[in-house]
C-alpha cells in the first residue's frame, strides 16, 4: 500500500447531502442458504420478472440477505409513470467484461488463515467457502481475483526476496521457497474451491542488490539489471508453477512511485518499467507463459494520465493494461488512461480501510469509488488489501510505518479462532453476485450501459451487467447493483427508501430500494 497514506481513512465521499456519522446496530452474521431459486423462463419480454434479490442494509438488519420473489414477483410491464428515480438499463451498449473481485493474500493473511486451519479447521473451511465459492446463487462472495506478492511486503515476517545473494546476475541462488510454505498451501486450498480464481502476482521490491539502496526497503531500481530482473520475474512464475499454481497476470512493481524506507518498496520510472516489460514479454512467450498478462503501474489514481500512459506509449505490446490504487486522486482519473488507450485493461487492485471507522460510511465510499465507481470508469476488477488479519491489523513486518492506524482486512480472524466478515466483504459479495458465471464454466458478466434519472437521481448509484450462457438458447442474466445512500434529510439523519422504476427494452419494473446495497437479477433473450 502507499506509504504516504498508510492508515489513512478513505478520501471524502462525493455525496451532495451532508453526511452524518452513524454506527449501525446489529451483529456480523451470514444468512442461511437460500431456497431454490427461480429459473429463467422461455417466452416474450412480457414474462420477464425480477425474482432474485440480495440486500445489505445500512443498519445491518440484512447482510447479503437473499430474497426469492417467486411468490410475489416484480414484473416488467408496459412503460408508465416513473418513480422518484428512473434507472434505464441499455444492453445494446456494452463495455468491459469483468474478471471479478477479491483481495491480496499477503504472507500475513496466509499465516493467519493457516494458523486457523490448525486450530479450528471447520472455521477455516467455512471462511474460505464463504469468501470464494462461486456457485451460482450460493451464500458466498465468490471472490475470483487474488493478488499475491512475489517476495516480502509490509505484511511479511521478514524483508526477503527470492534471491538475496548480492550480485547474483545468473540467479543461481533464486529460491521461490523463501516464501513461507503456508502461502502456497492456502492458495491451493482456495483454488480447490474456486476454479475460476485468477492469480495476480507482483513484487513489492526487486532484490536489494538491484537497487541503489542495497536493501529491499526504499531506493531506486538500477537500469543495468533490466534483463536480470525480467528473468527474476519469469523465475517467480516458474516457482509458483512448481507448487501447482498458475498465474493469470504479473506486475513488475507494486507502487513504483513509493519509496517508503520502512518496508519493501522501490522507485521505478515509467521508462524503466516499460523496458522491463518489453524484456519480460518475450521471455514469457518463449517459456510457456504466453497467456500470462503483464499489468503495469499498480499505483494511485492521481497519476493515471501520466505514468501508465507513458508505459503504453513505450511498450504497448508488452502490457495488458494498468492497475490502480485508491490512496491518492479520484476514481474519475481512470478515464485519462482509458481515453488514451481504450483497448487496454483497467484493473483496480488495492484499497484498504482502517479499524475504528464507520461501517456504513465505508460501505458508501467503497461502492461509490470502487465496486460501482471504478467499474463504471472501466475497471474489470476490484480488490481490497489484506484478505485476513487479526483484530489489531497484525501481523506486520517489524518496524514498518505502514498502517499506523491498523488496516482492516476483509475478514478478521481472532486468536481464539472466532472470526467476522467486515464491510469490505459485503460490498464485494454484493457486486460479485452481478458478475459471477450463471453456468458452470460460463462467462463472467459484461458491463452494460445504465442511466439514473429522476427527481432523486443523485441518491442512487448503479451499475448493470449482462451475463452470457453456455447454451445459446438459454436466457441471459441481467444484473443491477444499486447503492441507496439517502440517509440524510436537511442535515438530519433519516435513512429513507427510494421508490424507483427500472426501464429495460421498452418495459418497466418498479422496485423500492432500501438504504444500503441491493443486487437484482432478471433474465431475457
Amino acid at each position: 500500500m502507499s506509504g504516504a497514506s498508510a492508515g489513512a481513512s478513505p478520501p471524502r465521499l462525493r455525496h451532495d447531502a451532508a453526511l452524518a456519522l452513524f454506527v449501525g446496530r446489529g451483529q456480523y452474521a451470514y444468512p442461511d442458504r437460500a431456497a431454490a431459486r427461480y429459473q429463467a423462463p422461455h417466452g416474450h419480454m412480457g414474462n420477464i420478472k425480477i425474482l432474485d434479490v440480495w440486500t445489505t442494509t445500512w443498519d445491518r438488519s440484512q447482510l447479503m440477505t437473499y430474497t426469492n420473489l417467486l411468490q410475489d414477483p416484480v414484473n416488467f410491464v408496459s412503460l408508465g409513470a416513473t418513480g422518484q428515480v428512473d434507472i434505464t438499463v441499455d444492453d445494446g451498449t456494452v463495455f468491459q467484461s469483468m474478471l471479478g473481485f477479491g483481495a491480496t493474500l499477503t504472507d500475513s493473511s496466509a499465516l493467519v488463515l493457516n494458523n486457523l486451519k490448525g486450530q479450528n479447521s471447520a472455521n477455516y473451511w467455512s471462511i474460505l467457502n464463504t469468501l470464494f465459492d462461486p456457485t451460482d446463487g450460493a451464500n458466498a462472495a465468490g471472490l475470483s481475483y487474488l493478488r499475491v506478492p512475489l517476495g516480502a511486503s509490509d505484511f511479511s515476517g521478514t524483508a526477503y526476496s527470492f534471491d538475496d545473494e548480492v550480485g547474483d546476475t545468473t540467479l543461481r541462488s533464486f529460491d521461490v521457497n523463501q516464501a513461507p510454505s503456508y502461502l502456497f498451501s492456502v492458495i491451493r486450498d482456495i483454488q480447490g474451491i474456486n476454479p475460476y480464481l485468477k492469480l495476480h502476482v507482483l513484487p513489492w521490491s526487486p532484490p536489494g542488490w538491484m537497487k541503489d539502496s542495497g536493501t529491499m526497503k526504499g531506493g531506486s531500481f538500477k537500469s543495468e539489471y533490466t534483463g536480470v530482473y525480467a528473468n527474476y520475474l519469469l523465475k517467480g512464475l516458474q516457482g509458483f508453477q512448481s507448487h501447482g499454481i498458475s498465474a493469470y497476470a504479473i506486475g513488475i512493481q507494486n507502487e513504483p512511485e513509493n519509496d517508503n524506507p520502512t518496508y519493501p518498496t522501490c522507485l521505478i520510472t515509467a521508462d524503466q518499467e516499460a523496458k522491463i516489460g518489453a524484456a519480460l514479454r518475450p521471455l514469457l512467450d518463449a517459456n510457456g507463459f504466453s497467456d500470462v498478462r503483464i499489468v503495469g503501474y499498480e499505483h494511485n489514481w492521481d497519476d493515471a494520465g501520466n505514468y501508465p500512459v507513458q508505459l503504453m506509449e513505450k511498450a504497448s505490446s508488452a502490457f495488458s493494461g494498468a492497475a490502480f490504487h485508491c490512496y491518492e486522486g479520484d476514481v474519475s482519473q481512470q478515464d485519462a488512461f482509458h481515453n488514451a488507450f481504450p483497448n487496454k485493461g483497467i484493473y483496480f487492485t488495492e484499497c484498504t480501510g482502517s479499524y475504528g471507522t464507520d461501517w456504513w460510511e465505508n460501505i458508501k465510499w467503497y461502492m461509490d469509488n470502487i465496486f460501482i465507481g471504478a467499474v463504471n470508469h472501466g475497471a474489470n476488477s476490484g480488490l481490497m488489501w489484506n484478505l485476513a488479519l487479526d483484530g489489531n491489523g497484525n501481523p506486520k513486518l517489524p518496524g514498518t510505518a505502514s498502517c499506523s492506524t491498523p488496516c482492516r482486512p476483509v475478514v478478521t480472524v481472532n486468536g481464539d479462532g472466532s472470526y467476522r466478515y467486515n464491510e469490505d466483504f459485503y460490498v464485494m459479495a454484493q457486486a460479485g453476485k452481478a458478475v459471477l458465471p450463471r453456468d458452470k464454466n460460463g462467462p463472467f458478466g459484461q458491463r452494460v450501459a445504465v442511466d439514473v434519472g429522476g427527481s432523486l437521481s443523485g441518491l442512487l448509484l448503479a451499475s448493470a451487467f449482462e451475463t452470457g450462457r453456455t447454451n445459446a438458447s438459454d436466457y441471459r442474466r441481467y444484473s443491477l447493483v444499486v447503492l441507496n445512500w439517502n440517509d440524510n434529510q436537511n442535515g438530519k439523519w433519516n435513512p429513507t427508501p427510494i421508490e424507483a422504476t427500472i426501464a429495460f427494452r421498452g418495459k418497466q419494473a418498479a422496485y423500492t430500494f432500501p438504504v444500503g446495497v441491493t443486487t437484482l437479477w432478471w433474465y431475457a433473450e
